[in-house]
């Protein structure tokens, strides 16, 4: 939710909260706060599509601190939007900013948006670290309040809704919680966090011990994401606030202390709603009445649904009627986070609002490329739905067509130029949609399935067999991006994203302490790759081209990856941490149009050079031989004498030839996953 200043008023108002040293305790994180917070405060890349390797060590960083304090984290997150749709006008505001953000940081200006696979990763992160998260059907903040109450422990968040749910132990607002600077009592081994803690109760004794059941009525009439009365404005034209006895920075801030001095004089809402009516015009009064009255309840809090899920391992509660419906195993799939928010939103709403990324704003959306994915998402969805739901509620879909895959579709809310623009997209079934009905996809067989996931991106079974079982998903997502992607990719750019997984694979097997990543021949090689980066400052700009064309890559993964999730996960899921980091793509791009061939950023060791030739191998038997030819002069025709000096002096040294530190006879063997508990 969130309410419309509120946020900057309590951090000028020291006197709301008490100082905390944070240990020997649960927490309930509101998982999206978090990852927004750790991403945009961290000095993380926005403009070159993320740096998905280093966020992922700040989440551990983050865990890690927690864990030293002896503070047990449960993390919450946002499912699907609200159903009832109060919001969506907020939501597609949220969506035009994010479009003139991203476009600002494609032009070199300030902006933030998320990288995409940012949520992924943070999920991930979670997993491989043990911690426990839960994704909620809907908008978590009124799950969350009830956990934390129920279990009497604090809330870490940045929402301001949290100012108003009556929390026994109050809120910790991120921006005071210093889990980078974790501290140790004097004379003891025993650490805690620095931390602030907001308290309701002392927001209402400053306001002569006001009732504490006026400030849910005192969000919503000052407006939160819910709800934004136009009849609010008469009442705050005509009220006269009593002047507050500190100053303030702002006309919002003046309304927002003056409203809370102007209720503080009532003994309960009851009351307060009266007189608030009594400025409202008669052909509204009984509609604000209602409306105030039942605005409120957002706020009220019970049992959480989520303490029995955390404890015992009970399926998600309280979800929408449609959800309800579901399979079990979609049903834990979407409690996990195994399945997106994505899925609820389709299936709930028959709709879905596209991520914006920095891009080339005068070409379609990089989410154009990752459509026809999307469409057989849509048709095993829709078609799953019609056949779970009851049948008389399906009555009427059967009388609309006898071909049901002309009824399923999905409106898609996306940008067209710098706008948002609404479309309906036509859903399409697969070659078998009677193999897939929801409730039957665990048992359909394992090469079924991944034939259906294979036709959907036009990819031929060969090339899953001709790379590293982990690493099959991204290529196949490479290979379909190269037939879809619109311009048509340079050999360069499949060259800088293929070296790009290599680079994060010496680093994934470094991290694990794999010993082929201990072999100073590979190490030399990751630490050389390791200093190809677009630094912040950097005086070329963007490459708004290859920015395009990437997330256009970036689009399609995370669309495959809920598809391959969808089909019981025909093929491995990727660690997205180490598959594709925008500052080392986009500087090695810059690389090979400067003449650097790319195996010489891999000589000196065997085992990348065979990952990238393995790789780029897969890519080129999935086009036609002549797809990267073209009639123009070749930009990476073999460079001459100058150039290759020139290009030679920007790296640091070339690294002796190695002898292979692994099974030759077996060219993946470090490069297979360790077996997941």
């Amino acid at each position: 939710m969130g309410v419309q200043g509120f946020t900057s008023y309590v951090e000028e108002n020291q006197q709301f909260f008490n100082d905390l040293k944070l240990r020997n305790t649960k927490i309930i994180i509101d998982g999206s706060s978090l990852y927004f917070r750790l991403y945009f405060t961290s000095g993380l890349d926005q403009q070159h599509g993320g740096d998905y390797d280093s966020f992922a060590d700040l989440v551990q960083q983050f865990f890690e601190a927690l864990s030293a304090c002896n503070i047990s984290p449960f993390v919450v997150l946002d499912g699907g939007i609200d159903s009832s749709d109060k919001k969506f006008a907020t939501l597609k505001e949220r969506m035009q900013k994010r479009i003139r953000d991203a476009n600002a940081l494609s032009r070199g200006c300030n902006g933030s948006v998320l990288p995409l696979i940012t949520k992924q990763v943070f999920k991930q992160v979670l997993s491989r670290l043990k911690v426990p998260y839960v994704q909620c059907m809907s908008e978590a903040d009124l799950e969350i309040a009830c956990l934390a109450n129920q279990w009497d422990c604090p809330v870490l968040t940045m929402d301001s809704d949290f100012c108003i749910f009556d929390l026994k132990k109050g809120y910790c607002p991120l921006v005071d919680f210093q889990w980078n600077n974790v501290s140790r009592y004097t004379g003891t081994a025993e650490k805690y966090i620095p931390a602030r803690c907001f308290s309701i109760d002392k927001l209402c004794s400053h306001f002569g011990n006001m009732s504490k059941e006026l400030v849910p009525l005192f969000a919503v009439i000052i407006g939160n994401d819910y709800i934004n009365l136009q009849a609010m404005e008469t009442f705050f034209s005509q009220v006269r606030f009593p002047v507050g006895s500190h100053p303030l920075s702002s006309r919002t801030h003046i309304r927002i202390d003056g409203l809370l001095n102007w209720l503080s004089q009532f003994a309960g809402p009851e009351e307060a709603i009266e007189m608030v009516v009594k400025y409202i015009s008669d052909s509204q009064k009984d509609e604000v009445q209602q409306l105030l009255s039942s605005s409120m309840k957002e706020y009220k809090l019970s049992d959480s649904n989520l303490a029995d899920y955390f404890t015992d391992g009970a399926p998600v509660s309280n979800v929408p009627k449609v959800i309800g419906f579901l399979p079990p195993w979609m049903l834990t799939a979407l409690g996990k986070g195994q399945l997106a928010s994505f899925v609820i939103d389709v299936l709930v709403l028959e709709r879905a609002l596209m991520h914006i990324q920095v891009e080339d704003f005068r070409l379609p959306s990089s989410n154009m490329c990752s459509l026809p994915i999307r469409q057989v998402i849509y048709g095993l969805l829709l078609n799953g739905k019609i056949n779970l739901l009851p049948k008389e509620i399906t009555d009427d879909w059967h009388k609309v067509s006898k071909h049901r895959c002309n009824i399923f579709k999905v409106e898609e809310f996306d940008r067209y130029n710098l706008d948002l623009k609404r479309t309906v997209i036509q859903a399409i079934l697969p070659s078998s949609p009677e193999q897939c009905l929801l409730q039957k996809i665990p048992e359909v067989p394992l090469p079924v399935r991944l034939q259906i996931f294979l036709e959907t991106l036009g990819v031929k079974r060969s090339i899953v067999h001709s790379v590293p079982h982990h690493l099959s998903l991204p290529v196949c997502v490479t290979c379909y991006w190269l037939t879809h992607s619109n311009p048509k990719p340079t050999l360069q750019y499949l060259q800088a994203l293929v070296l790009g997984m290599v680079y994060g694979e010496l680093c994934r097997l470094a991290k694990n302490g794999d010993s082929a990543a201990s072999c100073p021949e590979v190490k030399a090689v990751q630490e050389q790759l390791c200093r190809l980066r677009v630094w912040r400052n950097d005086r070329q700009g963007l490459n708004v081209g290859a920015a395009h064309l990437y997330s256009q890559w970036q689009a399609s993964l995370q669309i495959t990856n809920i598809l391959n999730r969808l089909l019981c996960c025909p093929l491995p899921e990727p660690d997205c941490s180490w598959l594709y980091s925008g500052t080392f793509v986009h500087r090695v791009v810059r690389e090979l149009n400067s003449g650097v061939y790319p195996e010489s950023l891999l000589c000196g060791s065997i085992l990348p050079g065979q990952l990238y030739r393995d790789l780029m191998g897969a890519a080129h038997s999935a086009v036609a031989p002549d797809f990267f030819s073209s009639k123009k002069k070749q930009r990476n025709k073999k460079p001459d004498k100058q150039q290759q000096r020139e290009a030679e002096k920007r790296r640091v040294s070339e690294t002796p030839k190695a002898q292979p530190c692994h099974d030759i006879n077996n060219r993946f063997s470090v490069l297979e996953l360790e077996d997941e508990d």
